[in-house]
């Protein structure tokens, strides 16, 4: 009866249901978009390791203003391999010198991009090893090779899809480089692109594209270090901040010159965000559900108005008023339950669309498409709960000769 009387007002009731479906299809699609964007930068950042330590050098200040971590000269080459000597927990270290934007040249090719400067032990520390051509090797470090080894996007910037890199020569702010490999892709970490960037000797960077070494060794922006599993990154972390201290001459009150992050802490961090972004825009667009339960009371009651005198005639005959509250209490639950189904379809789609256009994960838990449909069935029975009563307190002489 519920479902014949909806089916006879079709367009009430689809205009009805328009606010349900809203809501649940917003909750659901950013609850999926939300999940589907965090596994993707976990897998992202886990693919550059996760049983790893950053150590950045303390950011330089111009004007009072924080350049930045690693934007001061603060730790050196030297500090990286004494911590590689020092500490138990670290299984391999290794540093980098970078700068963003610089310019690279080939024939009337001209870009900007990310150079780093490091050693061997970058492609094992950081997980990335080349897909073409190989890596610098030691006598490359040992004489300041003018080498590079080019991130997938800068291959494809400079060179045309079936042309071999491997021997051809780039020009690094004026200096020429012999391309030795293409690394593997690994696509974007938050705002770093780890494809677009062109790796060379440290020794070089620091004599040919920085040239600032500090008085005490070959100055870094960091270095990252390898313990063996994520349980050892906590001592490893105390390790290497007591070796710097007593290399920096660092003691009590005063504050330390580096800053160590811990790659695991950097997940969980993330993770805890993103999860907390994702809840409080599901939480907003859960506003929409109350707007949509608004809307079926409203219809409801007017409703009830209208039958009137159906509600006195099934009293006259024999109804009881138990049986008309769960007549006007179905027609409620019915709406919001049609309405709660297309709305699950519909943000399903939706979060499959934005995945698949924006290359992330697709993820729909099977607890957020249960508690959708649950919240249409409670906008129906609250929704429906005071039409119902009013519609069951009726008298039913007064309501037979109701208009």
């Amino acid at each position: 009866m519920a479902v014949e009387t909806l089916w006879s007002n079709r367009i009430r009731s689809g205009l009805t249901m328009l606010g349900v479906i809203i809501g649940i299809s917003s909750v659901i699609a950013i609850t999926s978009i939300g999940q589907g964007v965090q596994k993707s930068t976990e897998s992202s950042i886990s693919a550059l390791g996760t049983n790893i330590l950053t150590v950045s050098a303390a950011s330089a200040r111009t004007g009072g203003i924080s350049q930045g971590a690693g934007s001061a000269s603060t730790l050196t080459w030297e500090d990286a391999q004494a911590i590689a000597k020092q500490v138990p927990a670290a299984t391999a270290v290794t540093a980098f010198l970078q700068r963003p934007n610089i310019q690279v040249v080939r024939g009337n090719v001209n870009i900007a991009t990310t150079v780093i400067g490091t050693d061997l032990n970058y492609p094992a520390v950081r997980n990335v090893q080349p897909q073409l051509g190989t890596f610098f090797r030691q006598q490359d470090l040992d004489i300041a090779k003018p080498v590079a080894i080019l991130g997938s996007k800068v291959r494809d910037d400079l060179f045309a899809t079936s042309e071999n890199p491997i021997g051809a020569d780039i020009r690094i702010r004026g200096n020429r480089y012999s391309v030795m490999g293409v690394m593997e892709t690994k696509g974007s970490v938050g705002a770093q692109d780890a494809d677009d960037i062109i790796y060379i000797p440290l020794t070089n960077m620091s004599a040919e594209i920085v040239g600032n070494n500090s008085l005490t060794g070959t100055s870094i922006n960091g270095f990252v270090v390898q313990s063996s599993n994520a349980d050892q990154l906590e001592a490893a972390q105390f390790q290497v901040t007591n070796v710097l201290r007593l290399r920096h001459n660092i003691r009590p009150p005063k504050e330390d010159d580096f800053r160590v992050t811990n790659q695991a802490d950097l997940i969980k961090t993330f993770t805890d965000i993103t999860g907390s972004l994702t809840l409080m825009v599901g939480a907003i667009a859960g506003i929409s559900l109350v707007v949509g339960g608004i809307g079926i009371a409203n219809i409801m009651l007017v409703s009830v108005m209208e039958r009137t005198r159906e509600i006195g005639l099934r009293k006259a005959v024999g109804a009881t008023s138990g049986a008309i509250l769960n007549q006007f209490l179905m027609e409620s639950i019915v709406i919001s339950s049609i309405g709660g189904g297309i709305g699950i379809g519909l943000g399903i789609a939706l979060a499959f669309a934005t995945a698949t256009i924006f290359k992330f994960p697709f993820v729909v838990s099977l607890l957020s498409v249960v508690v959708g449909f649950v919240l249409s069935l409670i906008v129906g029975v609250l929704a429906g709960g005071i039409p119902a009563r009013n519609a069951a307190k009726l008298d039913p002489i007064l309501a037979l000769r109701g208009d």
